[in-house]
C-alpha cells in the first residue's frame, strides 16, 4: 500500500476523530483518500474558474464576442461544479478546502501574473482544461479503487466537461 499523503493523513485524522462514526461502505481510510483527491480537484477547479472570470473580462481583440461569450459559459459552469466538488468531500464527513492560500497548495495550475493576449488565453485555458482532467482521472481511480461510485460519476462527469472544453479552445488554435 502506498505511503499517505500529508494531506491524506490531515483528512484521516480529521475522519476518526469528529465523533460520529459515518456507516456509508467507505472505511476512514478510504474516505480520506478520495476527500484529498477530490480537495485536489477542487483546487483546480476554482483555479480555473477564477482565471477564466479573469479572461471574461479582460479579453480583447478581433475575437472578442466570441471568447467574451465562451468564458462566460465556462465559468459559469464551472461556478456550478465547485459546489458539487465541494459537497461530495462533506458527504464523506470531510472539510472542503476553501480558501486561496489552500488552492494555491493544492492546485497544480499556475496562473499568470499578467493579462496575455488572447491567443495566450486560450492557451492557457487550454492547458488548465486538461490539467483539471489530468486530475480528475486520477482522482477518478482513486475513487473507483474505494468503490466510492457516487464520487466516479461526479468525476466522470467533469471529466467529460473539461476534455470538451479543451477541445473546443484546442480548435481555436488549429
Amino acid at each position: 500500500m502506498a505511503k499517505a499523503s500529508k494531506l491524506e493523513s490531515s483528512l484521516l485524522a480529521q475522519a476518526s476523530t469528529k465523533g460520529l462514526t459515518i456507516d456509508i461502505g467507505l472505511t476512514d481510510k478510504e474516505r480520506a483518500t478520495v476527500a484529498a483527491e477530490l480537495s485536489k480537484m477542487l483546487a483546480d477547479s476554482y483555479t480555473l474558474y477564477l482565471m477564466t472570470h479573469n479572461f471574461h473580462w479582460n479579453v480583447t481583440g478581433p475575437l472578442f464576442n466570441t471568447l467574451h461569450l465562451m468564458f462566460m459559459n465556462q465559468y459559469t459552469e464551472e461556478w456550478q461544479a465547485l459546489d458539487s466538488i465541494a459537497e461530495r468531500i462533506r458527504a464523506l464527513g470531510l472539510y472542503a478546502p476553501g480558501t486561496y492560500a489552500e488552492y494555491a497548495k493544492l492546485s497544480s495550475i499556475t496562473e499568470p501574473s499578467e493579462v496575455p493576449a488572447a491567443e495566450k488565453m486560450i492557451e492557457l485555458l487550454l492547458k488548465g482544461n486538461e490539467a483539471v482532467a489530468k486530475t480528475a482521472r486520477a482522482a477518478l481511480k482513486k475513487a473507483d479503487e474505494a468503490g466510492d461510485d457516487p464520487t466516479v460519476d461526479l468525476l466522470t462527469q467533469r471529466l467529460d466537461i473539461h476534455e470538451k472544453n479543451a477541445w473546443m479552445l484546442r480548435s481555436l488554435l488549429q
